[in-house]
Protein backbone atom coordinates (compact mmCIF):
# COMPACT_ATOMS: atom_id res chain seq x y z
CA UNK A 1 0.00 0.00 0.00
CA UNK A 2 0.97 3.65 -0.35
CA UNK A 3 0.78 6.16 2.58
CA UNK A 4 -1.87 8.98 2.47
CA UNK A 5 0.06 11.85 1.63
CA UNK A 6 -0.92 13.64 4.32
CA UNK A 7 1.42 11.43 6.32
CA UNK A 8 4.45 13.76 4.83
CA UNK A 9 2.77 16.82 4.95
CA UNK A 10 0.43 16.75 7.76
CA UNK A 11 -1.83 19.22 6.56
CA UNK A 12 -5.46 19.13 6.01
CA UNK A 13 -8.36 17.93 8.51
CA UNK A 14 -7.71 14.40 8.24
CA UNK A 15 -5.11 14.39 10.66
CA UNK A 16 -6.95 16.21 13.12
CA UNK A 17 -9.77 13.72 12.87
CA UNK A 18 -7.79 10.64 13.09
CA UNK A 19 -5.68 11.59 16.53
CA UNK A 20 -8.16 9.99 18.92
CA UNK A 21 -7.16 6.79 17.14
CA UNK A 22 -3.80 7.62 16.91
CA UNK A 23 -3.75 8.03 20.66
CA UNK A 24 -5.30 4.64 20.86
CA UNK A 25 -3.30 3.32 18.89
CA UNK A 26 -0.26 4.85 21.05
CA UNK A 27 -1.59 3.65 24.16
CA UNK A 28 -1.83 0.06 22.71
CA UNK A 29 1.98 0.11 21.51
CA UNK A 30 3.20 1.57 25.16
CA UNK A 31 0.96 -1.14 27.00
CA UNK A 32 2.73 -3.73 24.32
CA UNK A 33 5.57 -3.05 24.74
CA UNK A 34 5.73 -3.13 28.71
CA UNK A 35 5.44 -6.94 28.61
CA UNK A 36 8.66 -8.71 29.61
CA UNK A 37 10.30 -10.74 26.23
CA UNK A 38 12.42 -13.77 26.79
CA UNK A 39 16.24 -13.10 27.24
CA UNK A 40 17.96 -14.93 24.91
CA UNK A 41 22.00 -16.40 26.02
CA UNK A 42 23.34 -15.03 22.99
CA UNK A 43 23.44 -10.72 22.17
CA UNK A 44 20.63 -9.37 20.52
CA UNK A 45 20.82 -6.37 18.16
CA UNK A 46 17.60 -4.67 17.10
CA UNK A 47 17.70 -2.31 13.60
CA UNK A 48 14.47 -0.78 14.13
CA UNK A 49 12.61 2.35 13.39
CA UNK A 50 9.57 4.57 14.78
CA UNK A 51 7.78 4.61 11.35
CA UNK A 52 5.42 2.85 9.04
CA UNK A 53 7.36 1.45 6.21
CA UNK A 54 11.22 1.32 5.32
CA UNK A 55 13.79 3.04 6.64
CA UNK A 56 16.90 1.28 5.47
CA UNK A 57 16.73 -1.48 8.44
CA UNK A 58 17.58 -4.64 5.97
CA UNK A 59 20.66 -2.50 4.86
CA UNK A 60 21.98 -1.67 8.19
CA UNK A 61 21.09 -5.03 9.38
CA UNK A 62 23.60 -6.87 6.26
CA UNK A 63 26.02 -4.03 7.24
CA UNK A 64 25.81 -5.58 10.73
CA UNK A 65 25.86 -8.70 10.05
CA UNK A 66 28.41 -8.36 8.10
CA UNK A 67 31.13 -6.74 10.46
CA UNK A 68 30.02 -9.62 13.08
CA UNK A 69 30.87 -12.48 10.91
CA UNK A 70 34.33 -10.56 9.69
CA UNK A 71 35.06 -10.76 13.89
CA UNK A 72 34.43 -14.92 13.87
CA UNK A 73 31.10 -14.53 15.62
CA UNK A 74 28.46 -16.82 14.08
CA UNK A 75 25.49 -14.39 13.90
CA UNK A 76 21.99 -14.90 12.65
CA UNK A 77 19.27 -12.92 11.33
CA UNK A 78 15.58 -12.40 12.54
CA UNK A 79 12.73 -10.60 11.26
CA UNK A 80 9.05 -10.96 10.90
CA UNK A 81 9.26 -11.94 7.25
CA UNK A 82 6.58 -9.57 6.10
CA UNK A 83 4.32 -10.50 2.95
CA UNK A 84 5.11 -13.65 3.31
CA UNK A 85 2.35 -16.78 4.39
CA UNK A 86 4.35 -18.40 6.50
CA UNK A 87 4.73 -17.80 10.40
CA UNK A 88 7.48 -19.54 11.40
CA UNK A 89 9.81 -20.13 13.15
CA UNK A 90 11.50 -21.10 9.74
CA UNK A 91 14.82 -20.74 8.52
CA UNK A 92 14.49 -19.16 5.14
CA UNK A 93 16.20 -21.60 2.48
CA UNK A 94 16.41 -19.20 -0.80
CA UNK A 95 16.46 -22.71 -2.83
CA UNK A 96 13.02 -23.45 -1.61
CA UNK A 97 11.27 -20.56 -0.28
CA UNK A 98 10.05 -17.69 -2.52
CA UNK A 99 8.90 -13.88 -1.35
CA UNK A 100 5.65 -15.24 -0.98
CA UNK A 101 6.52 -17.47 1.65
CA UNK A 102 9.06 -15.36 3.26
CA UNK A 103 9.16 -11.89 2.25
CA UNK A 104 11.51 -10.06 0.16
CA UNK A 105 13.56 -9.10 2.80
CA UNK A 106 14.01 -12.47 4.24
CA UNK A 107 15.56 -13.92 0.63
CA UNK A 108 17.98 -10.88 0.95
CA UNK A 109 19.30 -11.72 4.25
CA UNK A 110 19.62 -15.22 3.82
CA UNK A 111 21.70 -14.81 1.24
CA UNK A 112 24.39 -13.55 3.61
CA UNK A 113 23.64 -15.25 7.14
CA UNK A 114 21.72 -17.93 8.09
CA UNK A 115 18.10 -15.96 8.66
CA UNK A 116 15.02 -16.97 10.66
CA UNK A 117 11.56 -15.53 10.31
CA UNK A 118 9.07 -15.78 12.73
CA UNK A 119 5.81 -13.63 13.59
CA UNK A 120 6.71 -14.21 18.13
CA UNK A 121 10.65 -13.09 18.06
CA UNK A 122 11.01 -14.79 21.03
CA UNK A 123 10.18 -18.13 19.47
CA UNK A 124 12.24 -17.29 16.00
CA UNK A 125 15.49 -15.91 18.51
CA UNK A 126 15.18 -19.39 20.45
CA UNK A 127 15.06 -21.46 16.87
CA UNK A 128 17.63 -19.37 15.76
CA UNK A 129 20.28 -20.06 19.16
CA UNK A 130 19.30 -23.84 18.74
CA UNK A 131 20.63 -23.50 15.09
CA UNK A 132 24.23 -22.18 16.50
CA UNK A 133 23.40 -18.98 16.58
CA UNK A 134 26.01 -16.93 18.34
CA UNK A 135 24.72 -13.39 18.37
CA UNK A 136 20.85 -12.49 16.61
CA UNK A 137 20.32 -9.49 14.13
CA UNK A 138 17.06 -7.95 13.66
CA UNK A 139 15.76 -6.41 11.28
CA UNK A 140 12.84 -4.96 12.74
CA UNK A 141 10.94 -5.00 15.80
CA UNK A 142 11.90 -2.76 17.77
CA UNK A 143 8.05 -2.69 18.80
CA UNK A 144 7.83 -6.57 19.42
CA UNK A 145 8.41 -7.02 22.93
CA UNK A 146 9.07 -10.69 23.19
CA UNK A 147 12.64 -11.07 22.68
CA UNK A 148 14.75 -8.23 24.78
CA UNK A 149 17.42 -6.66 23.24
CA UNK A 150 20.74 -6.01 24.47
CA UNK A 151 21.45 -2.95 21.55
CA UNK A 152 18.66 -1.04 19.60
CA UNK A 153 19.06 1.09 17.11
CA UNK A 154 17.12 3.82 15.52
CA UNK A 155 17.02 3.87 11.51
CA UNK A 156 16.03 7.18 10.12
CA UNK A 157 16.02 7.95 6.49
CA UNK A 158 17.49 11.37 6.46
CA UNK A 159 14.41 12.84 3.32
CA UNK A 160 11.63 11.39 4.87
CA UNK A 161 12.48 11.56 8.96
CA UNK A 162 9.47 10.96 10.48
CA UNK A 163 6.79 12.23 8.03
CA UNK A 164 4.34 14.42 9.97
CA UNK A 165 5.52 13.57 13.44
CA UNK A 166 1.50 11.88 13.89
CA UNK A 167 1.21 8.85 15.09
CA UNK A 168 -1.18 5.68 12.85
CA UNK A 169 -3.20 6.57 11.35
CA UNK A 170 -3.09 10.16 11.36
CA UNK A 171 0.82 9.61 10.75
CA UNK A 172 3.00 7.30 9.75
CA UNK A 173 4.82 6.74 13.40
CA UNK A 174 4.38 3.48 14.80
CA UNK A 175 4.78 5.07 18.84
CA UNK A 176 6.14 8.79 19.68
CA UNK A 177 9.53 9.68 18.68
CA UNK A 178 10.54 9.79 22.16
CA UNK A 179 9.35 6.55 23.07
CA UNK A 180 10.82 4.86 20.30
CA UNK A 181 13.66 6.24 21.07
CA UNK A 182 14.18 5.76 24.76
CA UNK A 183 14.80 1.91 24.03
CA UNK A 184 17.70 2.73 21.60
CA UNK A 185 21.21 3.25 21.94
CA UNK A 186 21.95 5.39 18.83
CA UNK A 187 19.89 6.50 16.13
CA UNK A 188 21.72 6.04 12.25
CA UNK A 189 20.95 8.94 9.95
CA UNK A 190 20.75 7.43 6.55
CA UNK A 191 21.33 10.25 4.28
CA UNK A 192 20.90 14.19 4.29
CA UNK A 193 18.58 14.95 7.11
CA UNK A 194 16.61 17.34 4.86
CA UNK A 195 13.40 16.31 6.90
CA UNK A 196 14.66 18.00 10.40
CA UNK A 197 14.95 14.36 11.64
CA UNK A 198 17.95 14.75 14.22
CA UNK A 199 15.77 17.87 15.73
CA UNK A 200 13.08 15.64 16.70
CA UNK A 201 15.72 13.01 18.97
CA UNK A 202 16.51 13.29 22.34
CA UNK A 203 19.18 16.01 22.64
CA UNK A 204 21.26 12.59 24.64
CA UNK A 205 20.92 10.01 21.53
CA UNK A 206 23.96 9.54 19.93
CA UNK A 207 23.80 10.35 15.69
CA UNK A 208 25.80 8.05 13.68
CA UNK A 209 25.39 9.04 10.32
CA UNK A 210 25.63 7.05 6.96
CA UNK A 211 24.79 7.17 2.85
CA UNK A 212 23.92 4.48 0.67
CA UNK A 213 26.56 3.67 -1.75
CA UNK A 214 25.73 2.31 -5.24
CA UNK A 215 27.16 -1.83 -5.51
CA UNK A 216 30.00 -2.19 -8.54
CA UNK A 217 27.53 -3.35 -10.52
CA UNK A 218 26.82 0.31 -11.13
CA UNK A 219 29.63 0.97 -12.67
CA UNK A 220 29.02 -0.71 -15.49
CA UNK A 221 26.05 1.53 -16.08
CA UNK A 222 27.58 5.14 -15.71
CA UNK A 223 26.61 7.10 -19.19
CA UNK A 224 23.94 4.41 -20.02
CA UNK A 225 20.56 5.18 -20.36
CA UNK A 226 18.76 3.31 -17.33
CA UNK A 227 14.92 2.51 -17.08
CA UNK A 228 14.57 2.23 -13.27
CA UNK A 229 11.79 0.72 -11.32
CA UNK A 230 11.12 -0.47 -7.85
CA UNK A 231 8.62 -1.03 -5.52
CA UNK A 232 10.18 0.45 -2.16
CA UNK A 233 9.49 2.41 0.63
CA UNK A 234 11.11 5.70 -0.76
CA UNK A 235 11.56 4.80 -4.65
CA UNK A 236 13.43 8.70 -4.77
CA UNK A 237 16.46 6.94 -2.71
CA UNK A 238 16.95 4.03 -5.32
CA UNK A 239 16.76 6.47 -7.75
CA UNK A 240 19.00 9.46 -6.85
CA UNK A 241 21.68 6.34 -5.93
CA UNK A 242 21.68 5.77 -9.95
CA UNK A 243 22.22 8.99 -10.84
CA UNK A 244 24.92 9.39 -8.41
CA UNK A 245 26.52 6.20 -10.13
CA UNK A 246 26.54 8.47 -13.16
CA UNK A 247 23.60 5.98 -14.74
CA UNK A 248 21.50 8.03 -16.98
CA UNK A 249 18.03 7.77 -15.51
CA UNK A 250 15.88 7.91 -19.33
CA UNK A 251 12.75 6.79 -17.51
CA UNK A 252 11.42 5.78 -14.01
CA UNK A 253 8.50 3.71 -12.31
CA UNK A 254 7.63 3.62 -8.71
CA UNK A 255 5.56 1.61 -7.47
CA UNK A 256 4.16 0.20 -3.93
CA UNK A 257 6.69 -0.45 -0.90
CA UNK A 258 6.52 -4.85 -1.36
CA UNK A 259 4.65 -4.37 -4.26
CA UNK A 260 3.87 -8.10 -6.22
CA UNK A 261 5.15 -8.02 -9.93
CA UNK A 262 3.05 -10.07 -12.28
CA UNK A 263 3.13 -10.92 -15.69
CA UNK A 264 1.63 -8.08 -16.76
CA UNK A 265 3.55 -5.46 -14.99
CA UNK A 266 6.81 -6.89 -16.64
CA UNK A 267 5.94 -6.56 -20.15
CA UNK A 268 4.32 -3.08 -19.20
CA UNK A 269 7.70 -2.01 -17.85
CA UNK A 270 10.01 -4.34 -20.89
CA UNK A 271 8.10 -1.67 -23.07
CA UNK A 272 8.50 1.43 -21.68
CA UNK A 273 12.57 0.57 -21.47
CA UNK A 274 12.70 -1.13 -24.95
CA UNK A 275 10.86 2.60 -26.54
CA UNK A 276 13.83 4.13 -24.73
CA UNK A 277 16.20 1.99 -25.37
CA UNK A 278 17.64 1.96 -22.31
CA UNK A 279 18.81 -0.70 -19.51
CA UNK A 280 16.20 -2.24 -17.52
CA UNK A 281 17.32 -1.94 -13.54
CA UNK A 282 16.05 -2.37 -10.58
CA UNK A 283 16.84 -3.37 -6.93
CA UNK A 284 17.51 -6.73 -5.15
CA UNK A 285 14.33 -6.66 -2.93
CA UNK A 286 12.43 -5.59 -6.22
CA UNK A 287 14.26 -8.82 -7.89
CA UNK A 288 12.75 -11.52 -5.91
CA UNK A 289 9.26 -10.30 -6.64
CA UNK A 290 9.67 -10.97 -10.46
CA UNK A 291 8.14 -13.54 -12.02
CA UNK A 292 11.21 -15.92 -12.46
CA UNK A 293 10.52 -15.82 -16.87
CA UNK A 294 11.61 -12.30 -16.51
CA UNK A 295 14.40 -12.10 -14.69
CA UNK A 296 17.62 -12.81 -17.49
CA UNK A 297 15.69 -9.21 -18.92
CA UNK A 298 16.58 -6.91 -15.58
CA UNK A 299 19.84 -5.55 -14.33
CA UNK A 300 20.14 -5.52 -10.35
CA UNK A 301 21.94 -2.39 -9.04
CA UNK A 302 22.63 -3.43 -5.23
CA UNK A 303 22.98 -0.90 -2.66
CA UNK A 304 25.52 -0.99 0.83
CA UNK A 305 26.31 1.46 3.51
CA UNK A 306 29.38 3.93 3.95
CA UNK A 307 29.33 5.31 7.80
CA UNK A 308 30.74 8.81 8.05
CA UNK A 309 32.57 7.27 11.34
CA UNK A 310 32.91 3.22 10.89
CA UNK A 311 34.37 3.63 14.09
CA UNK A 312 31.59 4.77 15.70
CA UNK A 313 29.43 1.43 14.61
CA UNK A 314 32.24 -0.66 15.55
CA UNK A 315 32.45 0.89 19.44
CA UNK A 316 29.22 -0.54 20.02
CA UNK A 317 29.54 -4.15 19.13
CA UNK A 318 32.86 -4.03 21.02
CA UNK A 319 31.16 -5.09 24.12
CA UNK A 320 28.98 -7.51 22.61
CA UNK A 321 31.18 -9.30 20.31
CA UNK A 322 33.00 -9.86 23.50
CA UNK A 323 30.09 -11.54 24.81
CA UNK A 324 30.57 -14.34 22.72
CA UNK A 325 33.35 -17.01 23.14
CA UNK A 326 35.48 -17.45 19.60
CA UNK A 327 36.55 -21.12 19.53
CA UNK A 328 40.83 -20.68 19.18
Amino acid sequence: MRAPGFWVGGGGIAPLLLSPFSAIYAGATARRMARPGWRAPVPVICCGNATAGGAGKTTVALDLGRRLADRGVNAHFLLRGYGGSLRGPVRVDPDAHDSTQVGDEALLLAEVRPTWISGDRGAGARAAVAGGAQAIVMDDGLQNPTLEKDLSLLVVDGSFGFGNGRVIPAGPLREPVAAAAARCRAAVLIGEDTSGAVAQLPPGLPVLRAKLVAGPEAAMLAGQPVFAFCGIANPQKFFATLQEAGAVLAGREAFADHYPYDEGDLKDLLAQAEALRAVMVTTKKDFVRIPPQFRSRVTVVTVGLAWEEPAAIESLLDPLAAQVPIPA
